[in-house]
């Protein structure tokens, strides 16, 4: 699809979903072979912590095998607005089965004085060959030297980038064992951050922390996030067993060509799907049109979820 044509679908839903009638706000919903059931609502004092009893939604899941380690499903959502239907895609992945790696791709273009700029390049096909699962990074900012990933990053055990400043920011840690860990901002303001770590990022903001709580900031109208707005959404998450969810919602109404336009859940709304699927902590990575995924079925097929914009980094798994 051409750049032009994507802005004229994207110009041409706006207006037809902005034509609907949707005088009443409807809660978040999930669907299933009973039909939908309510999952989240912001005017009836939605959870501040989600356990395993609120937690249950991954439960109920119809699980298709990956590569050893990894399993994948669908779920249809319900929400107002343009959210009316969307899809979720959640992949579960044991880490005691494949490993974690941080995968960059840029190209170094020269201005006209001679001063390099690296343009990112990552996408998921550029990911290695014996890559199971791939799925960008964090997020990104433009800097004089080009787009760079945004805050903490460490590479093979070095520290990359140093941390950034942000109180609803969570680091993403691989260590030298290969587990993951989701750490708060706080403990990155130590001089032992690195010390075992392998693999790092940052991302933001903060979906759940501590044991599924979520952020004051989430849950009130002046804690500096914008509550309202929609969007294609991305996140990572672990529960309690030790497992790493990765959950990308995709619009759902004209099929996977139109898949990746950037209309979707609140970020309320995606902590409390993360908390529904048994997270403790979770947060959101770029998402938009940034948001691109694939990962190997158990038949070795690839199953993708694409994106529209290249970005400076990936997160991939690799078996053990």
């Amino acid at each position: 699809m051409t750049l032009r044509a994507r802005r004229g679908a994207l110009v041409a839903l706006s207006l037809w979903t902005a034509s609907a009638s949707w005088a009443q706000r409807a809660p978040l919903a999930v669907g299933g072979r009973d039909g939908w059931r309510g999952l989240w609502r912001p005017d009836s004092a939605p959870p501040v912590r989600w356990t395993s009893a609120n937690g249950a939604l991954l439960q109920h899941l119809h699980w298709a095998p990956g590569a050893p380690g990894i399993s994948y499903a669908e779920l249809p959502l319900r929400g107002d607005g343009e959210a009316w239907r969307t899809r979720a895609i959640v992949v579960r992945i044991d880490p005691r089965r494949v490993r974690f790696q941080l995968d960059t791709a840029f190209d170094v273009r020269r201005d006209e004085r001679g001063a390099a700029r690296r343009v990112a390049r990552w996408r998921p096909e550029r990911a290695p060959a014996r890559a199971v699962l791939a799925v960008n990074a964090g997020q990104f900012e433009a800097t004089l030297l080009g787009t760079l990933p945004w805050g903490w990053v460490v590479l093979r055990g070095a520290e990359w980038q140093p941390p950034g400043v942000g109180p609803l920011s969570t680091a993403v840690v691989v260590d030298t064992a290969g587990a993951v860990q989701l750490v708060s901002a706080s403990v990155l303001a130590t001089n032992t951050r690195t010390q075992a770590v392998q693999w790092a990022f940052q991302s933001f903001p903060t979906l759940l922390d501590g044991d599924g709580d979520v952020p004051l900031a989430l849950r009130t109208d002046d804690g500096g996030v914008d509550l309202t707005h929609r969007d294609a959404r991305l996140a990572i998450g672990t529960d309690r067993d030790g497992k790493v969810l990765l959950v990308m919602t995709r619009f759902d109404v004209f099929g996977p060509i139109l898949g990746a336009v950037p209309f979707g859940l609140t970020t309320p709304e995606m902590a409390a799907l993360m908390g529904a699927l048994g997270c403790q902590r979770a947060v959101m990575l770029d998402g938009g049109i940034s948001a691109q995924m694939q990962l190997r079925d158990a038949e070795g097929r690839m199953q993708q979820w694409p994106g529209w914009r290249r970005v400076p980094m990936g997160l991939i798994a690799v078996p053990r």
